[in-house]
Protein backbone atom coordinates (compact mmCIF):
# COMPACT_ATOMS: atom_id res chain seq x y z
CA UNK A 1 0.00 0.00 0.00
CA UNK A 2 1.41 3.40 -0.96
CA UNK A 3 0.35 7.00 -0.59
CA UNK A 4 -1.60 8.99 1.96
CA UNK A 5 -4.99 7.99 0.60
CA UNK A 6 -4.34 4.32 1.26
CA UNK A 7 -5.01 2.66 -2.09
CA UNK A 8 -4.52 -1.13 -2.16
CA UNK A 9 -3.81 -3.29 -5.22
CA UNK A 10 -5.90 -6.20 -3.98
CA UNK A 11 -8.99 -7.65 -5.62
CA UNK A 12 -10.64 -7.81 -2.20
CA UNK A 13 -10.41 -4.03 -1.97
CA UNK A 14 -11.41 -3.21 -5.53
CA UNK A 15 -14.50 -1.28 -4.40
CA UNK A 16 -12.37 0.68 -1.92
CA UNK A 17 -9.93 1.65 -4.65
CA UNK A 18 -12.76 2.58 -7.00
CA UNK A 19 -14.22 4.82 -4.29
CA UNK A 20 -10.86 6.58 -3.92
CA UNK A 21 -10.72 7.25 -7.65
CA UNK A 22 -14.36 8.36 -7.81
CA UNK A 23 -13.84 10.80 -4.94
CA UNK A 24 -10.85 12.38 -6.66
CA UNK A 25 -12.83 12.68 -9.89
CA UNK A 26 -15.63 14.33 -7.94
CA UNK A 27 -13.40 16.84 -6.16
CA UNK A 28 -11.51 17.65 -9.37
CA UNK A 29 -14.71 19.10 -10.83
CA UNK A 30 -15.31 19.82 -14.50
CA UNK A 31 -11.60 20.47 -15.07
CA UNK A 32 -10.83 16.82 -14.50
CA UNK A 33 -7.74 14.96 -13.35
CA UNK A 34 -5.21 12.80 -15.18
CA UNK A 35 -4.56 9.11 -14.59
CA UNK A 36 -1.04 9.90 -13.45
CA UNK A 37 -2.36 12.30 -10.83
CA UNK A 38 -4.88 9.68 -9.72
CA UNK A 39 -2.09 7.16 -9.25
CA UNK A 40 0.06 9.63 -7.30
CA UNK A 41 -2.77 10.71 -4.99
CA UNK A 42 -4.22 7.26 -4.30
CA UNK A 43 -0.97 5.29 -4.10
CA UNK A 44 -2.28 2.85 -6.69
CA UNK A 45 -0.16 1.66 -9.60
CA UNK A 46 -0.81 3.30 -13.00
CA UNK A 47 -2.01 -0.10 -14.24
CA UNK A 48 -4.59 -0.34 -11.45
CA UNK A 49 -5.80 3.21 -12.12
CA UNK A 50 -6.12 2.46 -15.84
CA UNK A 51 -8.29 -0.60 -15.12
CA UNK A 52 -10.49 1.30 -12.68
CA UNK A 53 -10.98 4.32 -14.95
CA UNK A 54 -11.68 2.07 -17.95
CA UNK A 55 -14.43 0.36 -15.97
CA UNK A 56 -15.83 3.71 -14.81
CA UNK A 57 -15.92 5.00 -18.38
CA UNK A 58 -17.60 1.81 -19.56
CA UNK A 59 -20.24 2.26 -16.86
CA UNK A 60 -20.78 5.88 -17.86
CA UNK A 61 -19.51 7.30 -14.57
CA UNK A 62 -16.39 8.96 -16.00
CA UNK A 63 -15.66 10.75 -19.26
CA UNK A 64 -12.81 12.60 -20.95
CA UNK A 65 -12.51 16.26 -19.97
CA UNK A 66 -9.87 17.20 -22.53
CA UNK A 67 -6.10 17.13 -22.55
CA UNK A 68 -3.49 18.77 -20.38
CA UNK A 69 0.09 19.67 -21.31
CA UNK A 70 2.74 17.46 -19.69
CA UNK A 71 6.37 18.11 -18.84
CA UNK A 72 7.41 15.70 -21.55
CA UNK A 73 5.82 13.51 -24.18
CA UNK A 74 2.26 13.74 -25.42
CA UNK A 75 -0.43 15.70 -23.55
CA UNK A 76 -2.24 13.82 -20.78
CA UNK A 77 -5.90 12.94 -21.09
CA UNK A 78 -7.87 14.19 -18.10
CA UNK A 79 -11.02 12.53 -16.81
CA UNK A 80 -14.05 13.89 -14.99
CA UNK A 81 -17.01 12.51 -13.12
CA UNK A 82 -20.33 12.39 -15.01
CA UNK A 83 -22.73 13.86 -12.41
CA UNK A 84 -25.90 12.90 -14.26
CA UNK A 85 -24.92 9.21 -14.28
CA UNK A 86 -26.50 8.68 -10.87
CA UNK A 87 -29.01 10.17 -8.48
CA UNK A 88 -30.09 9.81 -4.87
CA UNK A 89 -33.12 11.02 -2.96
CA UNK A 90 -32.89 12.72 0.40
CA UNK A 91 -35.96 13.17 2.59
CA UNK A 92 -36.22 15.28 5.73
CA UNK A 93 -39.15 14.12 7.83
CA UNK A 94 -39.93 16.86 10.31
CA UNK A 95 -42.73 16.78 12.83
CA UNK A 96 -45.05 18.76 10.58
CA UNK A 97 -43.64 18.63 7.05
CA UNK A 98 -41.70 16.62 4.51
CA UNK A 99 -38.95 18.05 2.32
CA UNK A 100 -37.41 15.91 -0.43
CA UNK A 101 -34.52 16.65 -2.76
CA UNK A 102 -33.14 14.73 -5.72
CA UNK A 103 -29.38 15.17 -6.16
CA UNK A 104 -26.87 14.05 -8.77
CA UNK A 105 -23.48 12.46 -8.09
CA UNK A 106 -21.97 15.87 -7.34
CA UNK A 107 -24.60 16.42 -4.66
CA UNK A 108 -26.18 19.21 -6.69
CA UNK A 109 -29.94 19.51 -6.18
CA UNK A 110 -31.79 18.86 -9.43
CA UNK A 111 -35.30 18.66 -7.98
CA UNK A 112 -37.12 19.51 -4.77
CA UNK A 113 -40.53 18.90 -3.23
CA UNK A 114 -42.09 20.09 0.05
CA UNK A 115 -45.39 19.01 1.59
CA UNK A 116 -47.24 19.13 4.88
CA UNK A 117 -46.98 15.91 6.85
CA UNK A 118 -48.02 14.98 10.39
CA UNK A 119 -45.45 12.66 11.97
CA UNK A 120 -48.17 11.62 14.39
CA UNK A 121 -50.57 10.48 11.65
CA UNK A 122 -49.38 6.87 11.84
CA UNK A 123 -46.87 4.71 10.01
CA UNK A 124 -49.11 3.90 7.04
CA UNK A 125 -49.75 7.57 6.29
CA UNK A 126 -46.11 8.58 6.75
CA UNK A 127 -44.67 5.74 4.66
CA UNK A 128 -47.19 6.43 1.89
CA UNK A 129 -46.45 10.16 2.07
CA UNK A 130 -42.73 9.53 1.60
CA UNK A 131 -43.39 7.08 -1.25
CA UNK A 132 -45.68 9.54 -3.04
CA UNK A 133 -43.23 12.44 -2.70
CA UNK A 134 -40.33 10.30 -3.90
CA UNK A 135 -42.24 8.95 -6.88
CA UNK A 136 -43.53 12.36 -7.97
CA UNK A 137 -40.16 14.07 -7.53
CA UNK A 138 -38.32 11.48 -9.62
CA UNK A 139 -41.01 11.52 -12.31
CA UNK A 140 -41.14 15.33 -12.49
CA UNK A 141 -37.37 15.74 -12.57
CA UNK A 142 -36.06 12.81 -14.57
CA UNK A 143 -39.17 11.68 -16.42
CA UNK A 144 -39.82 8.09 -17.53
CA UNK A 145 -36.78 6.20 -18.69
CA UNK A 146 -36.41 2.86 -20.41
CA UNK A 147 -34.03 0.17 -19.29
CA UNK A 148 -32.81 -1.30 -16.06
CA UNK A 149 -31.06 0.44 -13.25
CA UNK A 150 -27.57 1.51 -14.27
CA UNK A 151 -24.18 0.66 -12.82
CA UNK A 152 -24.88 2.36 -9.53
CA UNK A 153 -28.37 0.99 -8.97
CA UNK A 154 -29.85 -2.36 -8.18
CA UNK A 155 -32.23 -4.07 -5.86
CA UNK A 156 -31.68 -3.51 -2.18
CA UNK A 157 -29.55 -6.05 -0.40
CA UNK A 158 -30.59 -7.91 2.73
CA UNK A 159 -32.32 -5.47 5.05
CA UNK A 160 -32.83 -7.65 8.11
CA UNK A 161 -36.32 -8.69 9.10
CA UNK A 162 -38.92 -7.11 6.83
CA UNK A 163 -41.78 -5.63 8.72
CA UNK A 164 -44.45 -7.48 6.84
CA UNK A 165 -46.47 -4.28 6.55
CA UNK A 166 -45.90 -0.58 6.19
CA UNK A 167 -48.66 0.79 8.33
CA UNK A 168 -50.19 0.47 11.69
CA UNK A 169 -48.83 3.22 13.91
CA UNK A 170 -51.40 4.74 16.19
CA UNK A 171 -52.01 8.45 16.01
CA UNK A 172 -50.35 10.97 18.29
CA UNK A 173 -52.53 10.61 21.37
CA UNK A 174 -51.89 10.21 25.06
CA UNK A 175 -51.90 6.61 26.20
CA UNK A 176 -51.26 5.45 22.65
CA UNK A 177 -51.89 1.83 21.76
CA UNK A 178 -49.05 -0.62 21.07
CA UNK A 179 -46.08 0.87 19.22
CA UNK A 180 -45.94 0.72 15.44
CA UNK A 181 -42.96 -1.60 15.32
CA UNK A 182 -43.72 -4.11 18.06
CA UNK A 183 -42.52 -4.20 21.65
CA UNK A 184 -39.17 -3.44 23.22
CA UNK A 185 -36.90 -6.36 23.91
CA UNK A 186 -37.56 -8.06 20.56
CA UNK A 187 -34.48 -9.87 19.25
CA UNK A 188 -32.39 -7.83 16.84
CA UNK A 189 -33.50 -8.11 13.23
CA UNK A 190 -36.65 -10.04 14.12
CA UNK A 191 -39.80 -9.25 12.19
CA UNK A 192 -42.77 -8.11 14.25
CA UNK A 193 -45.77 -10.37 14.15
CA UNK A 194 -48.85 -8.95 12.43
CA UNK A 195 -50.81 -9.98 15.50
CA UNK A 196 -48.77 -7.58 17.66
CA UNK A 197 -50.51 -4.53 16.23
CA UNK A 198 -54.27 -4.19 16.30
CA UNK A 199 -53.99 -1.11 14.09
CA UNK A 200 -52.63 -3.09 11.14
CA UNK A 201 -54.71 -2.30 8.04
CA UNK A 202 -56.76 -5.11 6.51
CA UNK A 203 -55.31 -6.94 3.55
CA UNK A 204 -51.73 -7.44 2.36
CA UNK A 205 -49.21 -4.57 2.26
CA UNK A 206 -49.03 -2.60 -0.99
CA UNK A 207 -46.59 -4.00 -3.56
CA UNK A 208 -43.18 -2.35 -3.98
CA UNK A 209 -43.21 0.76 -6.14
CA UNK A 210 -41.45 -0.15 -9.39
CA UNK A 211 -41.29 3.42 -10.70
CA UNK A 212 -37.64 3.66 -9.67
CA UNK A 213 -36.50 0.51 -11.45
CA UNK A 214 -36.53 2.37 -14.77
CA UNK A 215 -34.26 5.18 -13.53
CA UNK A 216 -30.62 4.53 -14.52
CA UNK A 217 -28.18 4.87 -11.67
CA UNK A 218 -30.77 5.45 -8.95
CA UNK A 219 -28.96 4.79 -5.66
CA UNK A 220 -31.89 4.85 -3.28
CA UNK A 221 -33.41 6.92 -0.52
CA UNK A 222 -31.89 8.55 2.55
CA UNK A 223 -34.34 9.54 5.29
CA UNK A 224 -33.50 11.91 8.14
CA UNK A 225 -35.84 12.63 11.04
CA UNK A 226 -35.78 13.52 14.73
CA UNK A 227 -34.33 10.94 17.09
CA UNK A 228 -33.61 8.99 19.03
CA UNK A 229 -33.26 6.04 16.64
CA UNK A 230 -31.02 3.11 15.73
CA UNK A 231 -29.12 4.15 12.59
CA UNK A 232 -27.61 0.70 11.99
CA UNK A 233 -30.94 -1.17 11.99
CA UNK A 234 -33.08 1.71 10.75
CA UNK A 235 -35.42 1.35 13.71
CA UNK A 236 -37.00 4.31 15.51
CA UNK A 237 -37.00 4.71 19.28
CA UNK A 238 -39.23 7.06 21.27
CA UNK A 239 -39.07 9.99 18.86
CA UNK A 240 -39.40 13.09 21.01
CA UNK A 241 -43.07 14.03 21.15
CA UNK A 242 -44.07 10.84 19.28
CA UNK A 243 -43.37 7.90 21.61
CA UNK A 244 -45.74 5.66 19.65
CA UNK A 245 -42.99 5.19 17.01
CA UNK A 246 -40.82 3.22 19.45
CA UNK A 247 -39.58 0.06 17.74
CA UNK A 248 -40.91 0.78 14.26
CA UNK A 249 -38.56 -0.51 11.46
CA UNK A 250 -38.83 2.52 9.20
CA UNK A 251 -35.95 1.53 6.93
CA UNK A 252 -37.42 -1.89 6.17
CA UNK A 253 -40.94 -0.52 5.74
CA UNK A 254 -39.77 2.03 3.16
CA UNK A 255 -37.46 -0.44 1.39
CA UNK A 256 -40.37 -2.87 1.11
CA UNK A 257 -42.71 -0.16 -0.15
CA UNK A 258 -40.32 1.41 -2.68
CA UNK A 259 -38.14 -1.54 -3.70
CA UNK A 260 -34.90 0.47 -3.38
CA UNK A 261 -32.12 0.70 -0.79
CA UNK A 262 -32.99 2.94 2.17
CA UNK A 263 -30.81 4.45 4.89
CA UNK A 264 -32.29 6.11 8.00
CA UNK A 265 -30.48 8.52 10.32
CA UNK A 266 -31.16 11.41 12.66
CA UNK A 267 -31.75 14.76 11.01
CA UNK A 268 -28.75 16.32 12.75
CA UNK A 269 -26.37 13.51 11.74
CA UNK A 270 -27.47 13.74 8.12
CA UNK A 271 -26.93 17.50 8.08
CA UNK A 272 -23.51 17.10 9.71
CA UNK A 273 -22.53 14.48 7.11
CA UNK A 274 -23.59 16.80 4.31
CA UNK A 275 -21.51 19.62 5.79
CA UNK A 276 -18.43 17.41 6.17
CA UNK A 277 -18.70 16.06 2.63
CA UNK A 278 -19.22 19.64 1.45
CA UNK A 279 -15.84 20.73 2.84
CA UNK A 280 -16.26 21.59 6.53
CA UNK A 281 -13.14 20.13 8.14
CA UNK A 282 -11.90 19.39 11.62
CA UNK A 283 -14.25 18.88 14.55
CA UNK A 284 -17.52 20.81 14.71
CA UNK A 285 -21.04 20.73 16.12
CA UNK A 286 -24.08 21.37 13.96
CA UNK A 287 -26.91 22.65 16.18
CA UNK A 288 -30.35 22.30 14.60
CA UNK A 289 -33.17 24.40 16.02
CA UNK A 290 -36.50 23.87 14.31
CA UNK A 291 -39.50 22.07 15.74
CA UNK A 292 -36.99 20.50 18.16
CA UNK A 293 -33.33 20.89 19.08
CA UNK A 294 -30.47 18.48 18.42
CA UNK A 295 -26.81 18.28 17.48
CA UNK A 296 -24.79 16.55 14.80
CA UNK A 297 -21.19 15.98 15.86
CA UNK A 298 -18.21 15.68 13.53
CA UNK A 299 -15.07 14.66 15.41
CA UNK A 300 -11.79 14.42 13.56
CA UNK A 301 -13.57 14.66 10.22
CA UNK A 302 -16.08 11.84 10.84
CA UNK A 303 -19.68 11.86 12.05
CA UNK A 304 -19.79 10.71 15.68
CA UNK A 305 -22.89 8.61 16.28
CA UNK A 306 -21.76 6.74 19.39
CA UNK A 307 -21.74 3.05 20.26
CA UNK A 308 -25.53 2.81 20.00
CA UNK A 309 -25.88 5.57 17.37
CA UNK A 310 -27.53 7.75 20.01
CA UNK A 311 -25.02 10.60 20.24
CA UNK A 312 -26.22 14.16 19.67
CA UNK A 313 -29.33 14.29 21.87
CA UNK A 314 -28.19 17.81 22.66
CA UNK A 315 -31.65 19.24 23.31
CA UNK A 316 -32.28 16.97 26.27
CA UNK A 317 -29.42 17.98 28.52
CA UNK A 318 -31.01 19.34 31.68
CA UNK A 319 -29.78 22.82 32.50
CA UNK A 320 -32.51 23.85 34.93
CA UNK A 321 -33.44 21.38 37.66
CA UNK A 322 -37.21 21.22 38.16
CA UNK A 323 -37.62 23.48 35.13
CA UNK A 324 -40.51 23.44 32.67
CA UNK A 325 -41.61 20.02 31.37
CA UNK A 326 -40.17 18.78 28.10
CA UNK A 327 -41.88 16.54 25.54
CA UNK A 328 -39.21 13.90 26.27
CA UNK A 329 -40.65 13.46 29.78
CA UNK A 330 -37.90 15.27 31.70
CA UNK A 331 -37.92 18.81 33.08
CA UNK A 332 -35.61 21.73 32.41
CA UNK A 333 -34.23 20.45 29.09
CA UNK A 334 -32.48 22.99 26.91
CA UNK A 335 -35.01 22.24 24.15
CA UNK A 336 -37.96 23.12 26.36
CA UNK A 337 -36.30 26.32 27.57
CA UNK A 338 -35.16 27.40 24.11
CA UNK A 339 -38.44 26.69 22.31
CA UNK A 340 -40.36 28.26 25.17
CA UNK A 341 -38.41 31.49 24.71
CA UNK A 342 -39.04 31.36 20.95
CA UNK A 343 -42.77 30.93 21.58
CA UNK A 344 -42.74 34.04 23.79
CA UNK A 345 -40.96 36.00 21.07
CA UNK A 346 -37.83 36.38 23.21
CA UNK A 347 -35.18 35.46 20.65
CA UNK A 348 -32.38 36.96 22.72
CA UNK A 349 -33.20 34.57 25.57
CA UNK A 350 -33.54 31.64 23.15
CA UNK A 351 -30.09 32.41 21.73
CA UNK A 352 -28.64 32.75 25.23
CA UNK A 353 -29.99 29.33 26.24
CA UNK A 354 -28.73 27.80 23.00
CA UNK A 355 -25.36 29.43 23.66
CA UNK A 356 -25.19 27.87 27.13
CA UNK A 357 -25.63 24.43 25.56
CA UNK A 358 -23.07 25.22 22.88
CA UNK A 359 -20.58 26.31 25.55
CA UNK A 360 -21.12 22.98 27.33
CA UNK A 361 -20.30 21.16 24.09
CA UNK A 362 -17.24 23.29 23.48
CA UNK A 363 -15.98 22.52 26.99
CA UNK A 364 -16.64 18.77 26.71
CA UNK A 365 -15.38 18.14 23.18
CA UNK A 366 -12.97 21.02 22.42
CA UNK A 367 -14.56 21.51 19.00
CA UNK A 368 -13.28 23.94 16.39
CA UNK A 369 -16.58 25.39 15.21
CA UNK A 370 -20.29 25.70 15.95
CA UNK A 371 -22.68 25.77 12.99
CA UNK A 372 -26.33 26.76 13.41
CA UNK A 373 -29.24 25.60 11.27
CA UNK A 374 -32.93 24.73 11.26
CA UNK A 375 -36.01 26.72 10.34
CA UNK A 376 -36.12 28.66 13.63
CA UNK A 377 -32.54 29.82 13.15
CA UNK A 378 -33.22 30.57 9.47
CA UNK A 379 -36.05 32.92 10.49
CA UNK A 380 -33.67 35.10 12.58
CA UNK A 381 -30.08 34.10 11.74
CA UNK A 382 -28.35 37.22 13.01
CA UNK A 383 -30.02 37.02 16.42
CA UNK A 384 -28.93 33.42 16.94
CA UNK A 385 -25.39 33.71 15.55
CA UNK A 386 -24.78 36.85 17.62
CA UNK A 387 -26.42 35.51 20.78
CA UNK A 388 -24.71 32.12 20.76
CA UNK A 389 -21.40 33.76 19.86
CA UNK A 390 -21.70 36.13 22.81
CA UNK A 391 -22.01 33.24 25.27
CA UNK A 392 -18.99 31.48 23.76
CA UNK A 393 -17.02 34.74 23.84
CA UNK A 394 -17.80 35.13 27.54
CA UNK A 395 -16.65 31.56 28.19
CA UNK A 396 -13.38 32.17 26.35
CA UNK A 397 -12.70 35.31 28.41
CA UNK A 398 -13.27 33.39 31.65
CA UNK A 399 -10.87 30.65 30.63
CA UNK A 400 -8.15 32.89 29.20
CA UNK A 401 -5.61 31.56 26.76
CA UNK A 402 -4.68 32.81 23.31
CA UNK A 403 -6.96 30.79 21.07
CA UNK A 404 -10.07 32.90 21.59
CA UNK A 405 -13.67 31.76 21.42
CA UNK A 406 -15.00 28.92 19.31
CA UNK A 407 -16.42 30.62 16.20
CA UNK A 408 -20.14 30.46 15.43
CA UNK A 409 -21.48 30.53 11.89
CA UNK A 410 -24.71 29.93 10.02
CA UNK A 411 -24.62 26.51 8.34
CA UNK A 412 -24.79 26.61 4.54
CA UNK A 413 -27.69 24.89 2.84
CA UNK A 414 -30.52 26.78 4.49
CA UNK A 415 -33.71 24.92 5.32
CA UNK A 416 -32.96 22.08 2.92
CA UNK A 417 -29.59 21.23 4.50
CA UNK A 418 -31.01 18.17 6.29
CA UNK A 419 -32.60 16.80 3.13
CA UNK A 420 -29.36 17.28 1.19
CA UNK A 421 -27.49 15.53 3.98
CA UNK A 422 -30.01 12.68 3.83
CA UNK A 423 -29.12 12.16 0.16
CA UNK A 424 -25.46 11.96 1.19
CA UNK A 425 -26.32 8.91 3.29
CA UNK A 426 -26.48 7.13 -0.10
CA UNK A 427 -23.93 9.18 -2.03
CA UNK A 428 -21.06 9.48 0.45
CA UNK A 429 -20.28 5.73 0.70
CA UNK A 430 -19.94 5.60 -3.08
CA UNK A 431 -16.98 7.96 -2.71
CA UNK A 432 -15.55 6.25 0.38
CA UNK A 433 -16.91 8.96 2.67
CA UNK A 434 -19.67 7.15 4.52
CA UNK A 435 -18.67 8.89 7.76
CA UNK A 436 -17.06 11.85 5.91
Amino acid sequence: MRGAAGGANLLALRSHNTALVLDLLRTAGAGGISRLELAERTGLTPQAVSKITARLREDGLAAEAGRRASTGGKPRTVLRLVPEAGHALGVHLDRDELRAVLVDLDGAVVGERRAALDLGAGAEAVVEGVARAARELVADTLGPSEGAVGALGGAPGPMGGAPGRSGGAPGRSEGASPSPGGTAGRSEGASPSPDDDPHRPDGPPPPPDRAFAAVPGFLGLGVALPGPLDHVRGVLHRVTGFPEWDGFPLRDALARRLGVPVVVDKDTNAAALGLAVGGEGGSFAYLHLGTGLGAGLVIGGGVHRGARTGAGEFGHQVIQLDGPPCTCGARGCIEALCLGAVARGDLAEAARVLGAGAANLAGLLDIDLVLLGGRTVAAAPEAFVHGVGAVLDARARREGGQDGAVPVRLAPGGTRGVAEGAAQLLLAPLFGRGDA
